[in-house]
């Protein structure tokens, strides 16, 4: 196989003209970064470090000049003080136009993209021929690279402290206190329906694995539905919801019968009255542009998962139901290595796809043995517990008393309406616990001191 030498794109000449524009009008730069440019679309090294150096000035909210570049830029020992001070000079007398500073920046971009499709075609190329990959693997790996690059993702080099914190760290915190709400929006976790919950976790955000355990008949696909629904109308986010247990029928079913307040077992038989399906009209329009899928694939592995989500494109929240239903992409020799795998993949896939994975699964019996009047959930509840709490960054687990009431010993006193949100495991705040209202006529979730079960959304 022959091989052939690409030299690797990149304008010199709009490098230049980019940091030229800068040191004439500083408020160039507020102007490229507001189009996303990063400092890594630089070919040449010591135009990255320029911009860098510029970077670090504008954090510090001082007015980006010649001089002050030049003496963040002694801080490399690399730098050469003689030849790097004609060179800064020299760049503001090569702009043809400080006006066209965002076509610049966008042929620097472009030339970046072309240099990564090429380095990432190369990889693959490889991968191909080595003979060591299986065709499966080779296919969701090149799909990930090709996938990153869309999204922007394309450099997994080591980072200096300081770079990150001047590359991201200000960037994400001054996009976080942005005046504008659709700014702020791409950084913060968004609703999960439930305020007290939001307090507690900080909402859903990105990146983030999360499970939902309960025992069987407590709720756990109702709830996550009801974080499917919020996070779709309440939140505007496109979710994409699997179901390895109901088909999409049965999910729509459940939907709707909670958003119109229409008893489950009227649904099933059909048994629906005028004031039913007048309700039943008013809930299917307001989902009407409601970005809510549903995909009730048996035996999905994760790998599977992750091309769906790419090719739906931009969702925003995956909810998977449930963990137990799923299968490895390899074999293991055991349930519990198989289980481990999986987790992990999930967790990588809330971080490569940069969205939060919300993933039920159920507990084991241990409930059962806590003691006669303490079934509460713990971690260790979890079946094959280790890898699923160790990559969770979220671990929730519903319990209801009156599950396990016996109503002729009168042994439970409490209201049967309610549920604990036990927040068992919380990587980036504190843990507790949050009681929602709980309507099993409806499969409804609600903030208690907002409920009102009688009424639509």
């Amino acid at each position: 196989m022959e091989n052939y030498e690409i030299n690797l794109p990149y304008s010199l000449e709009a490098e230049q003209a980019v940091l030229g524009s800068i040191l004439i009008d500083p408020s160039c730069l507020e102007l490229i970064q507001s189009k996303g440019f990063s400092p890594e679309y630089f070919f040449r090294t010591e135009h990255k470090a320029i911009f860098n150096a510029m970077l670090k000035i504008q954090a510090l909210s001082q007015t980006i000049d010649p001089l002050l570049v030049l003496e963040n830029l002694k801080a490399d020992p690399s730098f050469d003080e003689a030849a790097g001070k004609n060179y800064l000079f020299e760049l503001s007398q090569v702009v043809p136009s400080t006006a066209n500073v965002e076509s610049y920046a966008k042929i620097i971009k472009d030339k970046f993209f072309t240099r990564t499709l090429i380095n990432v075609s190369r990889e693959i190329l490889n991968d191909a021929t080595s003979g060591d990959i299986g065709a499966e693997v080779l296919l969701n790996s090149a799909e990930q690279k090709i996938y990153d690059i869309r999204q922007g993702k394309t450099s997994n080099d080591v980072a200096k402290l300081a770079d990150v914190i001047t590359d991201t760290v200000y960037d994400r915190l001054e996009k976080l206190n942005s005046p504008d709400p659709a700014v702020r929006d791409q950084f913060k976790g968004f609703t999960t329906g439930f305020s007290d919950l939001d307090r507690l976790t900080s909402g859903l955000n990105k990146a983030d694995l999360i499970i939902v355990g309960a025992r069987p008949a407590m709720g756990k696909t109702s709830f996550a539905l009801n974080l499917a629904r919020n996070a779709s109308v309440l939140a505007g986010k496109k979710v994409l919801f699997f179901s390895l247990e109901m088909t999409k029928e049965q999910l729509a079913m459940r939907v709707v019968s909670t958003e119109a307040r229409i008893r489950g077992n009227k649904m099933r038989t059909g048994q629906l009255d005028e004031g039913d399906w007048l309700r039943l009209s008013t809930a299917a329009e307001a989902f009407a542009n409601c970005e809510l899928y549903f995909d009730d694939t048996s035996n999905i592995t994760v790998n599977e998962m992750k091309a769906k989500v790419r090719r739906l494109r931009d969702v925003d929240l995956v909810v998977v139901d449930y963990l137990q239903l799923m299968k490895s992409n390899t074999r293991t020799e055991s349930r519990v290595q198989e289980v481990s795998e999986i987790t992990r993949n999930l967790k990588l896939m809330a971080k490569d796809l940069n969205i939060p994975v919300v993933v039920l699964a159920q507990l084991s019996r241990g409930t059962e043995g806590h003691g006669v009047r303490n079934h509460r959930p713990q971690l260790a509840d979890l079946r094959e517990s280790g890898s699923i709490e160790q990559d969770a960054d979220i671990v929730l687990m519903l319990y209801r008393e009156d599950y396990y009431a016996d109503d002729t010993e009168g042994d439970i006193e409490k209201a049967v309406d309610t549920v604990d949100i036990i927040v068992a495991k919380n990587r980036h705040g504190a843990t507790g616990t949050v009681t929602l209202g709980w309507n099993s006529d409806y499969t409804l979730f609600s903030t208690i001191e907002e409920r009102d079960f009688n009424e639509p959304f």
